[in-house]
């Protein structure tokens, strides 16, 4: 408020500076003086009209400018908000990964970029029997700590998703078949080393099985899923807890 007086203020004391300028042209040009009343008018008449103009003014277009920073901080939030919703509905509550459908269309926008690399299939063995004799809660632990180990594989060099109950994909850009096994074995590692705890405190043993398939540039998603999941099934068909490739 004080930052709108001090404005009005400054624009009437600059009208009565134009207006005394114009008056001291002007009046003797016609033959006139500038003194007494016509003085008193020249400057009163400025006063008079322009700060309580100018105050209106500066008020409207404070509360406009106002109004402006408001709607441009609420379209922030909201497009915060919307971010926030669209990460949410793409991960997997429990695992912290990709969920299916949004796995599916990084793996699609992935082939569209001429990109290769390995596509994993794989699958928490004896899944249900964890869930039969420990309990689901003893389940849940196990998907969401297979989910961490995947995720330290997501960013820059890959991507992973929940496909299905237990059932995970990883996509790994850029390794030969060579490199694609070795980080297949080292995932395998990682996930039977999973520290879990029945409600009892025993050990709860966790294994998965894994079917892996090298992609080339400009492969076809479907196509891949399908081979990798065949690996997967000779993995499980052949004693479990292994890579096909």
């Amino acid at each position: 408020m004080r930052r709108i007086v001090e404005k009005s203020i400054l624009t009437g004391l600059l009208s009565v500076f134009a207006s005394l300028a114009l008056s001291f042209i002007i009046v003797p040009l016609l033959g006139g003086q500038v003194a007494g009343a016509g003085l008193f008018m020249t400057i009163f008449c400025p006063l008079a009209i322009s700060i309580p103009a100018s105050a209106l003014h500066f008020t409207q277009s404070e509360k406009v400018r106002r109004a402006e920073a408001a709607t441009k901080e609420a379209l922030n939030k909201l497009a915060d908000a919307y971010d926030a919703l669209r990460v949410q509905s793409r991960t997997d509550g429990l695992t912290g990964t990709l969920t299916r459908s949004a796995f599916l269309e990084e793996l699609d926008a992935t082939s569209q970029h001429g990109v290769s690399g390995a596509l994993l299939f794989l699958d928490l063995d004896y899944f249900k029997s964890i869930n039969d004799r420990y309990g689901h809660g003893t389940g849940d632990e196990a998907l969401r700590c297979t989910g961490l180990i995947l995720a330290r594989y997501q960013g820059q060099s890959g991507f992973a998703g929940r496909l299905g109950g237990e059932e995970f994909g990883l996509f790994q850009r850029n390794l030969t078949p060579a490199e694609m096994l070795i980080r297949s074995e080292e995932i395998r590692e990682e996930i039977a080393r999973i520290d879990l705890r029945s409600p009892s405190g025993s050990k709860v043993l966790i294994s998965a099985s894994i079917g892996v398939f090298h992609c080339r540039p400009g492969f076809h998603p479907h196509s891949c899923l399908k081979a990798a999941d065949e690996n997967l099934y000779q993995a499980k068909a052949s004693g479990r807890n292994m890579v096909i490739g």
